[in-house]
């Protein structure tokens, strides 16, 4: 599998409650078209911290129904239980998914030790490959650099999502390992691409599926002066989807685009008064309002 490209981190839309099966279907279709190269279900931005674990599962088997096979779909299947975590990828994996994405366990603090122990049960369970995921504004850990390449030796355990936000950990980790890294943020994707990441696994692209697929393309093609162009064009649009907790802002954006339902769940509430005309601002300015 080619981990490299822009890879959306893809919301799950919902509408009365329920997932809204259309809308997700309609999302891939229009990810793949504009050349995202991975769908990433069930993450931060799929909001799975609230989703049960039947529609944990209806999500990755409806993503992996839409895609058809078309591009790769990682499976977000991370848990802080590791009980938990492996049952969430051995289903990923009886479904047809082409990887897993597990965060850091979150809440638990667990020690470096008990991280590495952590990801080894996993890959040790699930013959499929892994990636974990690094967000230490989430979970309250960080995995050590150290740590990502004493797992890096496990064959399923393939890349690291990381979005510290620190150029000094990717370097960090670049000279310990040759583990795929993939930026966890967008605004960080142009800056950890010049140390060697292969793309980004994005929340932007939920928005701006072409842009980010030619900003991570060029880069990697080393024509930087166009990658630059690109990631100062989207630069306004990535700050404000960040302007409250990820995915609040997106889904108003894709609801402002008529793309989805603004619905999200307790105890994420809908974008504030506040905030909705940045976020319109930044939509419409890329010329997406109405489309």
């Amino acid at each position: 599998m080619n981990l490299s490209g822009s890879m959306c981190a893809i919301v799950t839309p919902f509408r009365d409650g329920k997932i809204d099966e259309a809308a997700f279907a309609a999302l891939i279709e229009q990810q793949i078209e504009h050349g995202t190269s991975a769908i990433v279900p069930c993450g931060t931005t799929g909001e799975s911290a609230t989703l049960t674990h039947d529609e944990h599962h209806l999500v990755i088997d409806l993503a992996i129904k839409y895609v058809n096979k078309r591009v790769p779909v990682i499976a977000g299947t991370g848990s802080n239980s590791t009980a938990e975590a492996i049952s969430l990828t051995r289903h990923a994996k009886e479904a047809g998914a082409d990887a897993a994405l597990l965060i850091t366990p979150y809440y638990n603090k667990p020690t470096q030790d008990g991280l590495y122990a952590h990801y080894m049960a996993v890959a040790d369970a699930v013959e499929l490959p892994q990636l974990v995921y690094n967000v230490p504004g989430r979970t309250g850990v960080s995995i050590a650099p150290e740590t990502v390449a004493r797992l890096a030796g496990h064959p399923n355990i393939v890349g690291i999502k990381e979005a510290s936000g620190s150029t000094d950990y990717v370097s960090k980790l670049a000279s310990l390992c040759d583990i795929t890294i993939l930026s966890g943020n967008d605004s960080m994707t142009l800056p950890l691409m010049a140390l060697g990441a292969k793309g980004v696994i994005s929340v932007v692209a939920n928005v701006v599926p072409k842009q980010m697929s030619e900003l991570v393309s060029a880069a990697l093609a080393g024509k930087w002066e166009e990658a630059r162009r690109l990631h100062f064009e989207l630069f306004e649009l990535m700050d404000v989807l960040f302007c409250e907790t990820n995915p609040i802002p997106v889904k108003a954006a894709l609801a402002m685009m008529g793309v989805i339902s603004p619905e999200i769940r307790l105890p994420l509430t809908p974008l504030s008064d506040k905030n909705a005309p940045k976020v319109r601002a930044a939509v419409e300015k890329l010329g997406l309002l109405g489309r």
